[in-house]
């Protein structure tokens, strides 16, 4: 059974700026938290068959690949270690970012974690009773992540990130 998490941010710039930021898939290190380097690993830097390694520390990375493009919009990306699929708990997991015009020179940005779980009814428990949740902030964070470094061009670092969700709470 496919899940999805989802987030929606506004942007303080036009989409064919944020755009010319997002299709830049060397940057995600500067928004996405825990990520602390990004390597391109393909000749393409762009469109669909291009990959990316994020990693989480010098050792521990993730293999991301673009199997979907909408140029001026975002992609989607399959998140996968080397040949073998998804990492646990996902079967298999893809990142959407989506951009649309939000009027007066402002973006939209939809980040969305798509996900299928594995360890069958086991995976549903514990997507059901705990994770969805968890996904859920996560890809909030990413979002929030994003809007601050497109605006201000600083990479958002998680002391950044605590600020700005406190700043939204008061």
């Amino acid at each position: 059974m496919k899940n999805e998490a989802k987030a929606r941010v506004v942007i303080n710039m036009p989409r064919e700026k944020a755009w010319a930021q997002l299709r830049d898939l060397s940057l995600a290190h500067n928004y996405v938290p825990g990520i602390i380097k990004t390597e391109i690993t393909t000749e393409k830097t762009e469109g669909v068959g291009a990959s990316r390694k994020v990693y989480q520390s010098e050792t521990k990375a993730l293999d991301e690949t673009v199997v979907e493009w909408k140029e001026g919009h975002g992609f989607l990306i399959r998140l996968h270690k080397g040949d073998k699929g998804s990492q646990p708990p996902f079967k298999e997991a893809f990142f959407r970012y989506h951009l649309d015009d939000a009027g007066n020179s402002q973006t939209a940005l939809t980040t969305s974690l798509i996900y299928t779980m594995r360890w069958g009814w086991f995976g549903e428990f514990l997507q059901n009773r705990f994770l969805a949740g968890i996904f859920r902030s996560v890809i909030r964070d990413v979002a929030i992540s994003m809007k601050a470094f497109y605006e201000s061009g600083e990479p958002t670092t998680p002391a950044k990130l605590k600020q700005i969700k406190a700043d939204m709470k008061s």
